[in-house]
């Protein structure tokens, strides 16, 4: 399986610590440590103890590196070295293919530069490109010139990312202030942030509010301002991030069961959906056309249907069939 062009960087750090005589027998700590320092700062992301071993099984065993490496434990030294103490990985150049897809993804994540909370991620990146002798004005603009990113203005509100983000790690309470696209004034919730959701360019807080015992999601746009209290809380035993939205499409929670929606759509949208799905449960049944997804009925899953028209056709439930029904007759109306 090819490597990942990232953990591509990680082997060539692991390398330089094993090849380090003023600091020999690195331990996995040693060396997760040292590329989680030299790949992301004190404020990126994390690597794992489970990463830096599957990168070590990988250099010294995966045949399409074929770097073939010599890493050994000492026993004694409670620390990791290679055999042929002249062995190193540096010889190994990465090819062009390699070079153009660290750099494609670079410039990927660069395209969120300009968002606060992503400014480190600027500066990780800046480092893997000078770690792998990019010249400054070179292959970037390369990859600008055959390459489009979208590139819309950051949202309004997300300034306040970095600072949810870390009353959210912080277990902290906040009082926000937020006013709602209907209201003429702001109102104060009492919150316990948990969660930040980002959704066709939007971002979203997701927050469990103990006055009313249930979760509530908050637009970052309407936030007024958040005042970050010194009280924690502890996050309720049964919420999972992962399973939150599992059965949601876009940021609404609806208070029913998600049902199995049948969908039927024109060949050529049925080559669309089998490209892109609608949902992650989308599967295609056997009648020719028809699909089948197990979500919540929710406002943005009703817009994904009405915005493909009469190419797609709700077969069941019934419920939502009419909901959609009404949708069509009342968007009529207006040219009549």
């Amino acid at each position: 399986m090819p490597a990942n062009k990232y953990a591509l960087l990680r082997y060539r750090i692991i390398d330089r610590c094993l090849s380090n005589k003023s600091r020999p027998y690195p331990s996995k700590e040693d060396l997760r440590q040292a590329c989680e320092d030299t790949l992301y700062g004190s404020d990126g992301e994390n690597i794992s103890i489970s990463t830096i071993e599957k990168d070590m099984w990988a250099m010294r065993n995966e045949s399409e590196l074929g770097y073939y490496a010599p890493i050994k434990y000492h026993q004694g030294e409670r620390g990791y070295y290679y055999e042929d103490e002249d062995y190193t990985i540096q010889d190994i150049s990465l090819n062009d293919e390699d070079m153009s897809a660290i750099n494609f993804a670079a410039m990927t994540l660069y395209q969120f530069k300009d968002i606060p909370v992503f400014d480190q991620f600027g500066h990780a990146i800046e480092k893997i490109l000078d770690r792998l002798n990019f010249a400054p004005g070179g292959d970037h603009k390369a990859v600008q010139q055959y390459v489009q990113f979208e590139n819309n203005p950051p949202a309004k509100g997300s300034d306040y990312l970095g600072a949810l983000l870390e009353s959210i790690k912080q277990s902290q309470c906040i009082e926000l202030e937020y006013q709602k696209f209907t209201a003429e004034s702001s109102s104060s919730y009492l919150l316990h942030p948990y969660l930040l959701k980002e959704y066709r360019g939007r971002w979203y807080l997701i927050a469990f509010d103990p006055k009313k015992k249930d979760y509530r999601t908050f637009g970052l746009e309407r936030i007024v301002k958040i005042n970050h209290l010194n009280e924690r809380f502890e996050v309720k035993p049964g919420f999972n991030p992962d399973r939150f939205f599992k059965h949601s499409i876009g940021i609404t929670e609806a208070d029913t069961a998600p049902q199995d929606i049948i969908l039927r759509c024109h060949d050529q949208l049925k080559h669309y959906l089998i490209s892109q799905p609608i949902h992650h449960s989308q599967v295609q049944l056997e009648k020719d056309g028809d699909f089948k997804i197990h979500v919540l009925i929710t406002y943005e899953l009703i817009n994904i249907i009405l915005g493909f028209g009469h190419q797609l056709e709700v077969v069941s439930p019934n419920s939502l069939r009419e909901i959609i029904t009404s949708r069509l007759k009342s968007a009529l109306s207006n040219y009549e």
